[in-house]
């Protein structure tokens, strides 16, 4: 009985880790449905950043982001930081903005917005040009 009542105890805290965007995802090409990267979502005093931390193709293992116009200019695409500063939504507690992605093959960014969708199983990320816009949905590895 103690069991089930410490289990539906920790039952919530577990959900709403899962409302969160921080953890490991495995990033999806929109357009191919090619499994490209590893990316790690951290927290720090209410923002959430992100960090390639692996390049799935192993002939990409020392790409750099040449294409890039600030300071990653020239620097390693893993290790690299794509977004930072991401706030949550006052609105919608499952989603953050208010912030750029930066896309590293292209060199581009674009305005970001981070969904965490399917129970926290998925990451809905969509990244805003004008009106336009992309959407890839990362699946969490922890």
């Amino acid at each position: 009985m103690k069991a089930l009542i410490a289990t539906a105890l920790l039952l919530p805290g577990l959900a709403f880790a899962q409302a969160t965007p921080v953890g490991l995802w495995k990033t999806i090409d929109d357009e191919t449905k090619a499994e490209k990267s590893l990316v790690r979502v951290t927290e720090t005093g209410g923002v959430v950043s992100g960090k390639i931390e692996k390049l799935l193709d192993p002939t990409k293992q020392d790409a750099k982001c040449d294409k890039c116009t600030d300071d990653r200019k020239g620097k390693p695409i893993i290790g690299m930081t794509i977004f930072s500063g991401a706030k949550q939504d006052a609105d919608e507690q499952d989603t953050w903005g208010d912030t750029q992605i930066l896309k590293p093959e292209e060199g581009k960014q674009y305005r970001l917005r981070l969904k965490v969708i399917d129970g926290g199983k998925k990451l809905q990320v969509r990244g805003y040009f004008g009106p336009f816009f992309k959407t890839q949905e990362w699946i969490r590895l922890e």
